[in-house]
């Protein structure tokens, strides 16, 4: 069972922090939109195994963390949440961040609002900002109807999966799909409002920040599915401004963008075996 605390507007926030190995380094593992801490089972033991601890938490309105009031959660109320437990955890240093969609971007946001606090970040699987931003269609908008209309996230779960690792995988992987789908189906339709608020918002942009993980951090690396929709070649742009932002830092390191063949949004889950050959170099070089 994950352990909770209190955040300053009276939310409950949900995390599980590894008691070993002992005094191992942390590394926060952050969720997607539509998914538990759960989400990450399968990496926590290949981490553990390599010296680190992991600290996860659940998103506003997803698994045992409440929603807003307001429904009206962004990403800077996501990273002071996460602040916010660190200092209730009485961390002052994470040795990385691995994020994964609304996750990664929040880690982005963290590591330049806290720079110092994280070490290393890996962005999986995000967009650069929301689709007003953008100049795109917004899906969220009538994703968030038609999960108030049905009163239920059962069709929407099943839209993400879809999304996410296609047909031909959730027919082919029925035990991990329905693993899926059981810790996706604990997010509330007020959880999902309240996100997709932060995933719609115009103060949602990550392109100004790009500049500044190199003063933030000391590493980074950009991971994408090969079948993430057009992410492989927007976070090769992401790729690029983050290794300038090092350099205008006085740190001239590499910035990769490794790519996960075969795998889609979620990467670690449909190409678990290529995620871990790539985070754990990552982590512990």
């Amino acid at each position: 069972m994950p352990s909770s605390i209190t955040l300053p507007d009276s939310r409950k926030f949900a995390y599980s922090l590894d008691t070993v190995p002992q005094d191992g380094p942390i590394v926060i593992l952050a969720n997607s939109l539509c998914a538990t801490l759960a989400l990450w089972d399968n990496v926590v033991p290949v981490l553990n195994k390599n010296g680190f601890r992991t600290l996860r938490y659940d998103q506003p309105g997803h698994g045992d963390s409440s929603a807003p009031a307001g429904l009206d959660t962004t990403f800077d109320s996501m990273a002071d949440d996460v602040r916010f437990l660190l200092q209730s955890l009485d961390i002052t240093k994470v040795h990385a961040w691995v994020g994964v969609s609304m996750g990664a971007a929040t880690g982005v946001v963290f590591t330049t609002k806290f720079p110092g606090v994280v070490s290393r970040l890996a962005i999986c699987d995000t967009v650069s900002c929301s689709p007003v931003n953008a100049g795109t269609e917004d899906a969220f908008g009538a994703r968030v109807a038609a999960a108030r209309e049905a009163g239920n996230m059962e069709a929407t779960v099943e839209g993400t999966m879809e999304r996410w690792f296609g047909k031909a995988w959730v027919n082919t992987n029925a035990e991990e799909a329905q693993r899926m789908r059981s810790l996706m189906i604990r997010t509330t339709v007020d959880g999902f409002e309240s996100c997709c608020h932060a995933l719609r918002s115009p103060s949602f942009d990550l392109r100004p920040l790009y500049g500044r993980v190199g003063a933030s951090v000391d590493e980074a690396i950009c991971v994408v599915g090969e079948k993430d929709a057009n992410l492989p070649q927007s976070m090769e742009e992401m790729r690029a401004q983050i290794e300038e932002g090092f350099t205008a830092a006085g740190k001239p390191k590499k910035v990769e963008l490794a790519v996960v063949k075969n795998a889609g949004h979620v990467c670690f889950i449909d190409g678990f075996d290529q995620f871990v050959r790539i985070i754990t170099p990552f982590l512990t070089a």
